[in-house]
């Protein structure tokens, strides 16, 4: 599916920001499905997990919007119970890394049971963890285990990197699909402000392109999406470079023969992802066009992602820890002009720099 091509059509816009596009597909779940329920650390206060359910435990009542107690395992556990016997749960988790604390949860129950039992049981719910990512996380806040979940069949795993991403799929998410959906948010996009269309075509529970290009492919997930397409327009802008930037979107159920058609095309291949590269995402994507098409790259493709250790609380150190754009722009011009392109680089060392400010406490 080619968004680009469709950019000249006329539609009813609005700006939305990330946090905005989330609480309207919450507050619209419950409004639509009576069976469906908010569970999570925070979903009833006054912030609400970041705007995302602001409001709508005072809206709703606290029976269909509740906070709960700091016991993971247990919590995933009642909203297992309930989606099994036809409740819709909306469980979130404030850090990613809390998700861990559930793991047999959600591997060992939630994604097997249509398998265990021939596809007369399903598990339907949707598991929200917000990636942590800037201003001093540190090592138990900033995971982002996307590849960890989509190993496990039974497993739906989406990386929303728009506003319009979450209009388009939540919806359908949270009205038919038959088993647990994990959606990773990227707590730096949640203030970022999105231009959203009623009439765009819609973002798919798949992979899509979301900047046409005919230099170089670039691959990305979650935010590195939107730091791919700044990228993108600045390599044109200072050096005529067209690269193609392909959201994976879905990273248990990409569209893989998308990534070759487009690699075919541009003969290189940047991978840009929200974790560690060692047996992750960007490892995947180079083990399926290895297997689909093993002599389309012109050159070994080059892998962006965190550094290979827990992440440090350090502003300083942390700004060296993920990928910038400096490094970004950088990695596109080495695959289309050679690592000596010459063509001056963004000065910008930070994401955070671009996106938000310190905002605190979490």
């Amino acid at each position: 599916m080619t968004l680009a091509a469709t950019k000249e059509r006329k539609a009813p816009t609005r700006v939305l920001s990330y946090a905005g596009a989330l609480l309207e597909t919450m507050d619209a779940a419950l409004a639509n499905h009576a069976n469906v329920f908010i569970m999570g650390q925070g979903v009833d206060d006054f912030k609400g997990i970041f705007g995302s359910t602001t409001g709508l435990a005072q809206k709703y009542g606290a029976e269909r919007v509740f906070d709960v107690p700091l016991m993971e395992e247990g919590m995933t556990g009642v909203a297992i119970g309930a989606a099994l016997v036809g409740d819709y749960p909306i469980t979130t988790h404030i850090r990613a890394d809390f998700s861990f604390l559930a793991m047999n949860q959600i591997i060992n129950l939630a994604a097997k049971y249509r398998y265990m039992f021939g596809g007369s049981m399903s598990c339907p719910m949707l598991i929200r963890l917000v990636v942590g990512r800037s201003w001093g996380q540190g090592a138990q806040h900033s995971q982002s285990p996307q590849a960890t979940f989509a190993h496990f069949p039974g497993l739906t795993v989406v990386m929303p990197a728009t506003s319009q991403a979450i209009l388009d799929m939540y919806p359908k998410i949270i009205a038919r699909h038959p088993g647990p959906v994990i959606s990773i948010e990227h707590r730096l996009l949640y203030n970022l402000d999105f231009t959203v269309s009623s009439n765009a075509p819609a973002i798919p529970l798949s992979t899509y392109i979301a900047r046409e290009g005919k230099d170089v492919t670039v691959v990305a997930t979650s935010v590195m999406v939107v730091e791919a397409l700044r990228a993108a327009q600045y390599v044109k802008e200072a050096a005529g470079v067209e690269a193609e930037v392909i959201d994976l979107n879905s990273i248990s159920h990409p569209d893989w023969e998308l990534v070759v058609q487009s690699v075919r095309k541009t003969g290189r291949l940047v991978i840009a992802d929200t974790s560690w590269l060692e047996y992750g995402v960007a490892a995947e994507v180079c083990r399926q066009l290895m297997l689909r098409e093993p002599r389309a790259l012109a050159a070994p493709p080059t892998m962006l992602g965190m550094a290979s250790a827990p992440c440090p609380t350090a502003k300083s150190l942390e700004d060296l820890y993920y990928p910038s754009q400096h490094e970004t722009v950088d990695a596109i011009l080495a695959q289309v002009r050679g690592v000596g392109h010459g063509v001056a680089l963004p000065t910008e060392r930070s994401m955070t720099e671009a996106f938000k400010k310190f905002r605190g406490p979490f």
